[in-house]
């Protein structure tokens, strides 16, 4: 199985820039970062962007966190962004600048979890984990239970399966932990797996069961008129502006007639304000964070 899912990866493996050999560890942890629910296309030119004008964790370090939330632009989840800022800051501080390659280290950053952490230690630093995400429990959970989809929560088993799947040989674990999140998002995707293109078809429980049906439910959570569309209207306006705005004028971004609930903005606002992205400036005024 692992074999046969290395030699499709050299084959049919995307050419991303964090995926390329001279890649730093933190260009690997910045895509990280951006990668949580967040598709691939929308990631690759805020990636090369973002390390264009910050290359190394120090360079983002010595910026206020402020100009994270502006370069993070339109890839949402903005907090996402503060995270990033404060690793950065914790690998100046604690690491010498230079991105830490244990798990335990990496997972003292602020933003890093388990999957984040298992995933950089091994695509930066090539050392043997057990990295899980969607794709690869997606994966397993079919070739090996034959089960359509893997629970909608991480569960321990998810992990004890995937452990017993990770080559022994650092570099070659490696490897397969990108090759099988590869083969999981490209092949045996959630709603429509090309089975015939599959290199594991033929080892595959849920392929050789005829494909019985699982709980899978696709989630279908409308953006539009949500809290979470109201601050990105809020924010936006912050991100293009050098000054402090009017509380009125961000008011106007997000027009009474959206909103079904009349204090969804200010609501918006105050939680904002509570997760760090805004900062007021006086008593009417509202700016991205200075530090």
């Amino acid at each position: 199985m692992v074999t046969r899912t290395l030699d499709w990866y050299a084959v049919h493996a995307r050419d991303l820039p964090w995926r390329r050999p001279g890649c730093s560890a933190w260009g690997v942890m910045v895509s990280e970062f951006m990668l949580q629910q967040t598709p691939v296309a929308r990631v690759l030119g805020p990636w090369q962007a973002w390390m264009d004008r910050w290359p190394t964790p120090a360079a983002l370090a010595a910026a206020p966190a402020g100009e994270a939330i502006r370069m993070w632009g339109r890839l949402g989840y903005p907090r996402r962004a503060l995270r990033l800022h404060g690793a950065a800051q914790a690998i100046v501080a604690q690491h010498d600048g230079q991105v830490p390659d244990t798990e335990d280290a990496l997972r003292a950053l602020p933003g890093v979890g388990e999957y984040t952490a298992a995933a950089v230690a091994a695509f930066a630093h090539r050392h043997r984990t057990v990295v899980v995400d969607t794709n690869i429990r997606r994966l397993l959970v079919r070739l090996v239970r034959g089960e359509a989809q893997a629970p909608a929560h991480p569960r321990a088993a998810e992990r004890t399966l995937a452990a017993a799947h990770v080559p022994a040989d650092p570099e070659r674990a490696a490897t397969w932990a990108v090759a099988s999140m590869e083969l999981g998002a490209l092949v045996c995707t959630a709603r429509t797996p090309r089975c015939d293109d599959c290199p594991l078809a033929d080892l595959c429980a849920w392929h050789l069961a005829g494909h019985p049906e699982g709980s899978y439910a696709p989630r279908t959570q409308s953006y539009e008129g949500t809290d979470r569309q109201c601050r990105g209207a809020v924010l936006a306006v912050l991100r293009e502006s050098d000054v402090p705005t009017a509380t009125a004028e961000l008011r106007r971004a997000w027009p009474q007639h959206r909103a079904a609930d009349p204090g969804q903005f200010d609501r918006a606002l105050t939680g904002l304000a509570a997760d760090g992205l805004v900062a007021a400036v006086g008593t009417d005024h509202w700016a991205l964070p200075a530090d």
